[in-house]
């Protein structure tokens, strides 16, 4: 019997390992994440301030595309002046002139607050390019660290669960159930010792009957209270 408990004690300390192991992959795993959507967020930004400058230039090259027919526009009308004969005609070549040329002071302004807008959205996404740089150098040096720990992880789970699926070859299967479904609920502890009298799981006294019978190895005894699977220390 006391070799079935030295191999519950080594199964117990295998799978406290493989817990361990499983909640730091979690943890990095997040931080992977949370890395990667550090990156995508601002990638997100440069993104969306390149299409706003990209429209802005769209929307500036129809204005100075209106802006040059218009400048074409005054000079046929201009050019049409010495060969009007009538009073009336002429001023209303005139007023077609000044009509066209407000027209044109008016994209001429547009055309320059479109360059406002584009210089300040350039310098805006150059900032943002840096700072992506920046941060893609920063994370991808994390990534490479994350990236080496969670393949040592793998390696050292992929041995503790050959070890333990030797263990667990080794003992009876009633035995295999009891002690996972006590380990799956009793937080990673399923085996404990007894000492003093006093199961050290949960800290409650044992009947003495019980303490005593742990010494004979008969069968593996539960605590009462706890029902977690008991052992002592052998008397030296």
């Amino acid at each position: 019997m006391q070799d079935k408990v030295e191999l519950l004690k080594e199964l117990q300390g295998i799978d406290q390992g493989l817990h361990r192991i499983q909640g730091s992959r979690k943890v990095l795993e997040k931080e992977r994440a949370d890395l990667g959507a550090d990156l995508d967020k601002v990638q997100a930004m440069v993104d969306s301030l390149t299409a706003e400058v990209a429209k802005l230039q769209a929307d500036r090259k129809e204005l100075a595309a209106a802006l040059e027919q218009e400048e074409q526009n005054v000079k046929k009308a201009e050019g049409r002046l010495s060969a009007i004969k009538t009073q009336k005609e002429y001023v209303a070549v005139l007023k077609e002139i000044d009509t066209a040329k407000k027209l044109n002071k008016d994209l001429q302004d547009r055309i320059q607050a479109k360059n406002g807008e584009i210089d300040g959205l350039n310098r805006e996404r150059e900032e943002k390019a840096a700072a992506l740089a920046a941060l893609n150098e920063k994370v991808s040096g994390r990534l490479g660290e994350i990236g080496s720990v969670l393949a040592g992880y793998d390696e050292e789970s992929a041995s503790k669960t050959g070890q333990r699926d030797g263990l667990l070859d080794q003992l009876p299967v009633p035995l295999r159930k009891r002690y996972q479904l006590l380990f799956d609920r009793r937080g990673g502890v399923a085996v404990v010792e007894a000492r003093n009298g006093n199961c050290s799981g949960c800290n409650m006294q044992l009947p003495p009957q019980l303490f005593n019978s742990l010494y004979t190895l008969q069968e593996i005894q539960s605590c009462p209270h706890c029902n977690r699977l008991l052992y002592v220390q052998p008397a030296v």
